[in-house]
């Protein structure tokens, strides 16, 4: 059972890994868009937005709907939206951390005496 869910975990982090896919679920998170609307606010060629879109639907993180001959595509379950969020939380955290060295290594190095 704990190998079933790691698996499930590192697909669902997988279908993650690609900067355009967070992009989409991000741009998907106040509410549906059009497939049309995504690739117009992505400013990419709509066999790559498909393509990524693709992905995201077979690992069950976006929905989608046809109306006549447009889809649109709304994010599945929220929760995905909190684990996004709380990757920002981590790295605006870590960045802090990382800043605050950075500065503490620029500190002019008093002279001993």
């Amino acid at each position: 059972m704990q190998d079933s869910l790691r698996r499930f975990k590192a697909d669902i982090f997988q279908a993650l890994a690609h900067p355009t896919r967070i992009a989409i679920l991000e741009l998907l998170s106040p509410g549906q868009l059009s497939a049309g609307a995504l690739i117009d606010k992505l400013g990419m060629e709509q066999a790559n937005v498909s393509q990524h879109l693709a992905v995201l639907r077979a690992k069950q993180l976006v929905s989608n709907r046809k109306v006549g001959n447009q889809v649109f595509y709304s994010v599945r379950d929220p929760i995905i939206i909190e684990v996004l969020n709380l990757m920002r939380t981590y790295f605006h955290a870590h960045l802090k951390e990382s800043l605050s060295m950075l500065d503490e290594m620029e500190k002019p190095l008093e002279t001993v005496r």
